[in-house]
């Protein structure tokens, strides 16, 4: 999953959301060089990312992107994912965006001494541009993707994800309705994350 949804996924405490977010960027055993909390949260992050890639609808939501993202089709499925979390957004927290978004820019400047390296550099940028509240719309996606295709390793291929998002919107906004929710369950009991503001999913 993205961002947002990785903040979304930590539940209440500071220092879950940091450790959630620097997940990608600890490696191997160096998680165990941070404090309790912090740990808890780079292991939630891996285990969320091992939930999410191993399930049978973000392996269909992905074959959208893969003809010309090949192995980073998951990284656009993760971005979109983020995309309908912010559309969705009243739906699964009574909190609002706006709120979360704060709080997070937040906990990330007051800690700022414990994060790895290059999580220091892109800060700056990533809080300036607000990055989260960039996927409630279509060309803050596309702002997005462009950016990343050239400060990382990822396909320059934005005009391809974009037409195949707007091509297949509604199936890729059912995918995620259908898996989000079962996310929110396994990290709840799992790992004991009480998602306290999210709505009531009614049945």
């Amino acid at each position: 999953m993205n961002v947002l949804a990785h903040i979304y996924l930590s539940g209440d405490s500071d220092k879950i959301i940091i450790g959630n977010y620097i997940g990608d960027y600890v490696k191997g055993k160096d998680y165990l060089k941070y404090p309790d909390l912090i740990r808890k949260g780079i292991i939630l992050h891996r285990h969320i990312d091992g939930f999410t890639d191993s399930h049978p609808v973000v392996h269909r939501s992905k074959i959208f992107f893969t003809r010309k993202y090949h192995k980073y089709a998951g990284v656009i499925t993760d971005i979109i994912y983020d995309h309908f979390l912010t559309k969705e957004w009243d739906f699964f927290s009574r909190r609002p965006l706006e709120s979360v978004t704060y709080n997070f820019y937040r906990a990330l400047v007051n800690n700022y001494e414990i994060m790895p390296e290059n999580v220091r550099e892109m800060m700056p940028f990533f809080i300036i541009n607000n990055w989260i509240e960039s996927y409630q719309t279509q060309n803050g996606i596309r702002h997005v993707l462009n950016t990343l295709s050239k400060r990382s390793t990822l396909p320059n291929e934005t005009r391809f994800a974009m037409h195949a998002l707007k091509k297949n919107y509604y199936s890729l906004q059912d995918d995620f309705m259908e898996f989000f929710p079962q996310l929110i369950d396994y990290v709840e009991k799992d790992f004991g994350i009480e998602i306290s503001h999210r709505m009531s999913i009614p049945f």
